[in-house]
C-alpha cells in the first residue's frame, strides 16, 4: 500500500509583547502600556528570520495596538508572503466585552491592519481563546464583520479558557456555509481532550512528547495540526515582573530560554503553511466541517 503523504500543518503566531497577556492585566494597565520598553518588534523580527531559513510560511494573529505603533513589521510580515490575520486591537478577552464593544474593537483591528498590510484579512483570534459555551454570539458577531475563519474555541478544560465539548477539529459554528472555527490541535485520551498545539505546554512538557502528540493527530486522525506560540516566549531576557503569582510566574517565564531550539527542531520535524492556505482551501472538499450546536445560548 502507498503511504500517505505528510500533511502541512498551521503555524500562526499570535503577536503580542510580553506585557500584553491575559495573565498580567491585574499587574500591568494598559495605560502603561505605552510606557514600557517594547519589545515584540524585535523579537517577531527573530521569528521571521527562523522562518525564512526553514521556508514556513505562516499565519500571524496581530493585535491593531501593535499594527499602529509598528507599521513596517506588519509590511514585513506580508512582504515575506506570510498570512497577516487578526488578533483583536487591544488583547480584551471577549468575556469582558459587550457584543457592540467586540463588534468594535474587531473592527478597529480588521481595518487597521488591512489599511496597513494592504491584504485582505480573513481570520480571528480571540485573546486567550476566549470565546467559548457563554458567548458563542462572539462568533455570528465575526462572520457578520466579514471574517471567514476563526481560531478562538480551545476545546479543552482550563482555569482561564476551554470549551471541551467543541469539536476538535475544523467545524461551522453558524451556518453549514458560514464561518468556520479552527480549533488549536488537541490528542484525545479517552473522553478527554488534551492540549498539544503549543502555547505553556510546549515550554512545559518535553520536546518528544509533543512531536508524539503532533505526528499522533496528523497520522491517526488524519488532519493537519494548528500550531501556535508568541514572540514573547524566544525571548529569555524579556523585562521580569514583580508581585505576581507563583502560578503566573510559573506559566510565563518557564523554558523560555530552550524556546528557540525547540522551535528550530518543531520547524524541521513537520511541514508547515498558513491558515488560509490549509483551510479555506480545502474547508468544502476534504475536511470534515460539522456545526456546532448553539443549545439556545445568545
Amino acid at each position: 500500500m502507498e503511504k500517505a503523504p505528510p500533511l502541512i500543518n498551521a503555524m500562526t503566531v499570535d503577536v503580542e509583547d510580553y506585557f500584553q497577556v491575559s495573565a498580567f492585566e491585574r499587574y500591568i494597565s494598559r495605560d502603561e502600556w505605552d510606557k514600557l520598553p517594547g519589545r515584540v518588534e524585535r523579537n517577531t523580527d527573530r521569528i521571521l528570520e527562523l522562518f525564512a531559513e526553514r521556508g514556513v510560511s505562516a499565519t500571524f494573529f496581530t493585535l491593531g495596538w501593535v499594527a499602529e505603533r509598528y507599521p513596517e513589521l506588519i509590511r514585513r510580515i506580508v512582504d515575506a508572503k506570510h498570512e497577516l490575520a487578526c488578533h483583536g486591537y487591544s488583547h480584551v478577552r471577549v468575556t469582558q466585552q459587550t457584543p457592540k464593544a467586540f463588534h468594535s474593537d474587531a473592527t478597529r483591528a480588521k481595518d487597521l491592519l488591512e489599511n496597513i498590510g494592504g491584504v485582505e484579512v480573513k481570520g480571528y483570534r480571540a485573546a486567550s481563546y476566549s470565546i467559548g459555551a457563554s458567548n458563542l454570539w462572539a462568533l455570528d458577531v465575526l462572520e457578520d464583520i466579514g471574517f471567514l475563519y476563526s481560531s478562538s474555541i480551545y476545546p479543552v478544560r482550563h482555569d482561564l479558557y476551554g470549551m471541551p465539548e467543541a469539536p476538535r477539529f475544523a467545524f461551522r459554528p453558524c451556518k453549514p456555509d458560514g464561518l468556520l472555527e479552527i480549533p488549536v490541535s488537541t490528542w484525545q485520551l479517552a473522553d478527554t481532550k488534551l492540549p498539544c498545539g503549543g502555547g505553556g505546554y510546549f515550554r512545559l512538557l518535553p520536546y518528544t512528547f509533543s512531536k508524539w502528540a503532533l505526528m499522533r493527530v496528523n497520522q491517526r486522525d488524519r488532519q493537519p495540526c494548528v500550531f501556535y506560540f508568541h514572540p514573547w516566549e524566544i525571548d529569555p531576557d524579556q523585562p521580569r515582573q514583580s508581585g505576581i503569582s507563583v502560578k503566573t510566574r510559573f506559566r510565563h517565564y518557564l523554558n523560555l530560554s530552550r524556546m528557540k531550539d525547540r522551535l528550530s527542531r518543531l520547524l524541521q520535524d513537520f511541514h508547515w503553511g498558513t491558515m488560509e492556505s490549509i483551510f479555506l482551501s480545502s474547508a468544502s472538499g476534504r475536511l470534515s466541517t460539522p456545526t456546532l450546536e448553539r443549545s439556545g445560548k445568545t
